[in-house]
């Protein structure tokens, strides 16, 4: 697995600056050949919404993608992914996505028609089978916070290949950031993209991944090797690298890098790309078995986790929550659309009703009273 890392600074999202850019990047850390071959995109959709809220990759990002790898002789070039709530029929219509693809000329593929189970290092999942037929698969992910696994980017935009609710159901058997960290490094060993290219001119900060706020970073990070890309992304935003699962589960298993001294660093110097002031999601120490063990089971003590807290004034009645539940703990009140009941004693704390929440009207702390 190659080692380098290459990022470059970028302060707008001009189609032919960012080009260029992707270029030198692409080259620069021993991007594959793309001459002849059947490129597909894999950006982050994870709700389809208005790019100024950072929380899909930005469209003039994937513009850049699909000209570079055009320019590059690529014979086909497909753009997919599997957002959070996958309809039959979706297009990404609000995020751009969709009118880029139309006018470029690269082929938007729905990931629920068709896929295909493979294997993992523990158990079996479906994957798009887009991802297995094309020659080069290119992730395009979104430098964002993340409530439970506190950063997204390389590694976890993986999990987009797997089509619709499927995703949100590895939350129910892989239940704790460790266990759903793991997971997500195995299908990254199972299922390795081309080549990943993150999108951090405007990354996401604070409450991510669906309800963060903006933040002008400035950079795009890319990379053959998906641990080697997220420890720089983690460094940018501030992170100690080892806060972060796949990071620590991934360089255990010493088959992307054995040590960060292996990573072959191109850009500018490290100390100027670190975004001061960047506002993480807060590390909860993981803890020993015991005291989880205790927590999830004597009510009282799950006050000590931080959970979902429903916001009733906020909610528009739109049931994204009560859908994405991969252990179908919510459920809407009979008397009011926009209150939101919670078995609280069953909740995983996988936080996907806050990632889909389009309103903004679930946060994530911890009740005490």
């Amino acid at each position: 697995m190659d080692k380098r890392v290459s990022v470059r600074r970028c302060d707008d999202y001009n189609a032919e600056k960012i080009e260029s850019l992707f270029s030198e990047i692409y080259f620069s850390a021993g991007g594959p050949d793309p001459e002849g071959k059947r490129v597909l995109l894999k950006p982050n959709i994870l709700t389809d919404d208005d790019p100024r809220k950072a929380i899909s990759t930005n469209p003039v990002f994937i513009e850049a993608a699909i000209r570079f790898f055009v320019r590059s002789g690529a014979s086909e070039v497909l753009v997919g992914d599997s957002p959070a709530v996958h309809k039959p029929g979706f297009n990404p219509e609000k995020s751009g996505i969709a009118d880029v693809c139309r006018r470029t000329g690269a082929t938007w593929v729905n990931f629920l028609h068709g896929s295909k189970e493979i294997k993992l290092s523990r158990g079996r999942i479906k994957v798009a089978r887009a991802v297995l037929e094309a020659d080069l698969v290119i992730s395009l992910p979104k430098l964002k916070t993340h409530e439970l696994m506190y950063l997204t980017a390389a590694v976890k935009n993986t999990l987009g290949i797997v089509p619709g609710f499927n995703k949100a159901a590895q939350h129910a058997l892989h239940y704790d950031r460790k266990r759903f960290g793991r997971f997500l490094v195995d299908l990254n060993e199972a299922v390795t993209p081309s080549f990943f290219m993150i999108d951090g001119i405007t990354a996401m900060e604070g409450p991510g991944p669906g309800n963060g706020i903006p933040v002008h970073v400035g950079l795009i990070i890319g990379s053959c090797n998906p641990l080697a890309a997220d420890i720089v992304a983690s460094e940018v935003t501030g992170y100690n690298v080892m806060d972060i699962s796949t990071n620590k589960i991934a360089l255990e298993r010493g088959n992307w890098l054995k040590s960060l001294s292996e990573i072959i660093y191109d850009g500018p110097e490290k100390e100027t790309i670190i975004c001061r002031g960047f506002r993480k999601v807060p590390i909860i120490p993981d803890g020993n078995m015991a005291m989880k063990f205790l927590i999830r089971r004597i009510r009282p003590l799950r006050r000590l986790e931080k959970r979902p807290i429903f916001i009733s004034e906020k909610c528009i009645g739109c049931k994204a929550c009560v859908k994405i539940c991969p252990v179908q703990v919510l459920s809407v009140h009979p008397e009011s659309k926009t209150r939101i009941i919670i078995r609280d004693n069953k909740c995983i704390r996988c936080f996907c009703c806050h990632e889909v929440c389009p309103a903004d009207a679930i946060e994530v702390k911890k009740k005490i009273f």
